[in-house]
């Protein structure tokens, strides 16, 4: 298959400066269809509604790689406009879409207590289809639980969350982060995959795992391995 007609689109929320993205591609039958990755809060949400309306793309699903406020916010107001689309997050940080202090919202004084159920688990190694597109979950927790990767072999692409940014990696001095799971499952599930696949994060500019595998001061470790 091909994925030429594979497009990303990144939003940017202004105050924790967190990536959203609405991924869409053409079915067969000429349609656009797409998915939101990790709707944040409310103006970001309107601009991730206002895209895919105005592109005329099928939600088919929201996908959040982790259970943080910046990357759930958001997730009632998009289903809302969309109920029809799969809510999908790890089981591991299911907790976190109801309780203001797993989200870690609380301590930065709001309350992100969300409505919208999710429809099911991502397990590492499970395959998604978007279209044509092959997408495959990968374990990267240690920033929270349960956070996944998102990564299309025929794109050439990863969603990493808040697992790998350019240049840095999660924090892991919150609730229920473990500093070790996170490197060995960025070393293993990332850095593994071909050095041209392109990063998109949670937060920042996008990079390259061979960029990453080279220079990211965190993984110095890691990187004697490659």
């Amino acid at each position: 298959m091909s994925d030429t007609t594979l497009v990303i689109e990144t939003f940017v929320e202004p105050m924790f400066a967190e990536n959203a993205y609405v991924i869409s591609t053409t079915n067969s039958d000429g349609q656009r269809i797409g998915w939101i990755i990790d709707p944040g809060l409310d103006q970001q949400s309107e601009q991730l509604l206002a895209y895919v309306q105005r592109e005329h793309i099928t939600l088919e699903k929201i996908v959040l790689t982790h259970g943080h406020a910046d990357h759930i916010a958001g997730l009632d107001t998009v289903h809302a406009a969309y109920p029809q689309a799969q809510v999908l997050i790890a089981d591991a940080d299911r907790a976190m879409l109801t309780d203001s202090q797993l989200n870690l919202s609380a301590p930065f004084g709001f309350d992100v207590v969300l409505e919208t159920v999710a429809d099911g688990d991502v397990e590492p190694g499970m395959e998604l289809l978007l279209g044509q597109s092959k997408w495959i979950a990968l374990d990267t927790s240690g920033h929270s639980p349960g956070g996944r990767s998102l990564y299309c072999p025929a794109a050439g692409v990863v969603f990493t969350g808040d697992a790998l940014f350019a240049g840095s990696i999660g924090r892991t001095d919150f609730p229920g982060s473990d500093h070790a799971r996170l490197i060995r499952n960025i070393r293993e599930q990332l850095l593994a995959l071909p050095p041209e696949t392109v990063v998109y994060s949670g937060h920042g500019p996008t990079s390259t795992i061979g960029n990453e595998r080279k220079s990211n001061p965190f993984l110095s470790d890691s990187i004697n391995g490659y």
